[in-house]
C-alpha cells in the first residue's frame, strides 16, 4: 500500500523556497508524490503559512503562482473544530506543531515528516526527517 504521508510547513518551505542544504531531499520527495509512488498531504494551515512566507520574498502573484503549481502534488487536508480543540488540550509547546500533528491523527496518516523532530518527541506515529524517511524506501 502507497504510504499517505503529512508533510511539516518546513519541509514544503525547503522544497519552494529552494533552501540549499535541504533542498535535495524534499524534491525527490515530491518528485516521489509526483509519479504517484506516495500520498502527500499537507494541512490548510501549511498552506497559509508558506503563502506568507514567500510573499515575504517574492510578489504576492509570483507566489501564488508558485502555490498553484506546488498544489498538484499534495492533497490540502481542513483545519477544523476538533484539531483546534486537541491542539488547545495538547501538551505540544508549539501550536502549530499540535496542529500538524493532530491534522495527521484525524485524517490516519502514518508518518509525518519534518525537519522539527523535537517537537513531535510525544508522537504516536512515526516521524522522520525527509532525509531518513528517503532512506526507508532504499
Amino acid at each position: 500500500m502507497m504510504d499517505r504521508i503529512l508533510v511539516d510547513t518546513n519541509i514544503v518551505i525547503d522544497l519552494l523556497a529552494k533552501r540549499e542544504e535541504f533542498f535535495p531531499e524534499a524534491q525527490i520527495l515530491f518528485t516521489l508524490a509526483d509519479r504517484k509512488e506516495i500520498k502527500l498531504f499537507v494541512s490548510s494551515l501549511t498552506f497559509a503559512n508558506t503563502n506568507y512566507i514567500l510573499s515575504q520574498n517574492l510578489k504576492l502573484s509570483d507566489a501564488r503562482k508558485i502555490l498553484r503549481q506546488f498544489k498538484v502534488l499534495v492533497e490540502v487536508l481542513p483545519l477544523d473544530d476538533k484539531i483546534i480543540e486537541l491542539s488547545l488540550d495538547s501538551d505540544f509547546s508549539d501550536f502549530e506543531d499540535a496542529i500538524q500533528y493532530y491534522t495527521a491523527i484525524e485524517n490516519g496518516l502514518k508518518i509525518i515528516i519534518t525537519r522539527n523532530l523535537k517537537d513531535f518527541k510525544k508522537s504516536a506515529i512515526p516521524v522522520l526527517t525527509a532525509k531518513d524517511y528517503l532512506k526507508t524506501l532504499g
